[in-house]
């Protein structure tokens, strides 16, 4: 969902995002620093390259491997009441937006909503911290599958290389850490342009691979039953609904269901939670192996756009400490401590997913505990905050059974996908080679 990702602001070519901000106590935000990485200038085909690269993300490749503890019916089921409640959430938070415009409050943020509706401590440590833990969650997910994907292509030509994963993910890294010094968002607008292309092409390339598979016989032997004992397959329903609700952050439905359907029928229970390692199993390709690599390339290229979009929240709040708003953008002053602080946020990252090498399971903490709320039940509550409707209505109590139903699988959610991290972990260990 943009409207908490993409956190910038289209302004005419001649004016600057503080030229419009009426609101004193976000003035003083800006001047603190963080004018360095909102300001920006463009166009609102611009803010477009931008908003999809935000929301469109190989995230969607782990569909398959929610399929997998989820079963034929309850992923369909799922899919469907994803597709439906968050078409809804967004219509109804389009409607608080507009409100809020009309009375001269206008919101560019989930945190900035919170804390004219919620209430500020609500906006700055409640709503807030969840955003940033989101975003941030998605940049090591993005160094993950970077370097799942660089691995990819070297065992397709060299099938017996002794390089590890967790080589290839700082090999990505190091891509993450130059695109990472993209000053603002304007600048990244033409990367954003290719990025839009890219997903188009490797969400295509992962439909048709999986059809192709699925068709042939030297595919995998299809098993749609669901393994592990009843405590297994309990946490891991739970799981899969944290991992679907990760990627209907992502609005393009039919796009979501033809990638889980395709990838599940192809490859049932043995579904990787990166649906393109099972284009090759053992070193043998199922696949010509330039539709391998052009799959695969396109999703580095464009998992690289969107980790760099994701890493601005945080780039705001080291920069609103570290900058000084009266030094120029490209100052040694400024400079200096931005390209210290965006390469530490980037190494951070990149050392978490070498760590933690699950990049379905990263996607299952993300949904729980930040896309859950956000997409599902911060919505609702707003939308009945700000309009009141009667008690008697039944949209007050749909509204609020969505908020209570979600929050409840949001906590057992985050409590299911922490521990298949940790179930992993201990059958691979740290810095695992998967």
């Amino acid at each position: 969902m943009g409207t908490y990702i993409v956190e910038t602001q289209v302004v005419p070519e001649e004016n600057t995002i503080v030229n419009q901000e009426s609101n004193h106590e976000r003035k003083e935000e800006l001047d603190a620093g963080a004018l360095f990485v909102l300001q920006s200038k463009g166009s609102w085909v611009h803010c477009g390259y931008h908003l999809t690269t935000s929301i469109v993300a190989p995230a969607l490749l782990s569909l398959p491997y929610a399929f997998k503890f989820l079963g034929w019916a309850g992923g369909i089921i799922c899919l469907i009441l994803g597709a439906m409640v968050t078409f809804y959430s967004y219509n109804l938070l389009s409607l608080v937006l507009e409100h809020h415009a009309q009375l001269g409050r206008r919101h560019l943020r989930f945190r900035d909503m919170a804390h004219d509706i919620l209430g500020p401590r609500w906006g700055r440590y409640i709503v807030g911290p969840v955003q940033f833990a989101v975003c941030y969650g998605a940049v090591v997910g993005a160094c993950l599958i970077g370097g799942q994907c660089i691995k990819a292509i070297y065992l397709l030509f060299n099938p017996n290389g002794t390089m590890k994963l967790y080589e290839f993910i700082i090999i990505f890294g190091g891509l993450m850490l130059i695109l990472a010094q993209m000053p603002s968002f304007h600048s990244l607008r033409h990367i954003n342009l290719i990025s839009l292309l890219l997903c188009l092409g490797y969400s295509a390339a992962a439909t048709v691979g999986s059809v192709y598979i699925g068709h042939k016989s030297k595919g995998p032997e299809k098993d749609y039953s669901l393994v592990g004992n009843s405590e297994d397959r309990l946490f891991g329903v739970f799981n899969a609904i944290a991992i679907i609700a990760t990627t209907f952050g992502n609005g393009i439905i039919p796009e979501i269901q033809c990638r889980a359907v395709s990838g599940y029928w192809a490859f049932g229970n043995q579904a990787e939670g990166q649906i393109l390692s099972n284009f090759v199993v053992n070193g043998n390709p199922f696949l010509p192996k330039w539709f391998i690599f052009m799959t695969n390339a396109f999703v580095i290229l464009q998992i690289s756009a969107v980790g760099v979009i994701y890493l601005q929240p945080t780039n705001e709040v080291l920069e609103g400490v570290l900058a000084d708003p009266k030094s120029g953008q490209f100052s040694l002053r400024n400079v200096i401590p931005r390209v210290i602080s965006r390469s530490l946020s980037v190494a951070i990252a990149t050392i978490i997913s070498a760590m933690l090498p699950f990049f379905g399971d990263i996607n299952g903490v993300i949904g729980a505990f930040g896309f859950l709320p956000l997409d599902f039940v911060l919505p609702v509550i707003l939308f009945n905050l700000t309009f009141k409707p009667s008690k008697r209505t039944f949209i007050f109590w749909l509204n609020l059974s969505i908020a209570v139903v979600f929050s409840i699988l949001g906590v057992i959610g985050s409590v299911a996908a922490v521990r298949q991290i940790i179930l992993d972990a201990k059958s691979y260990k740290l810095f695992a080679n998967v």
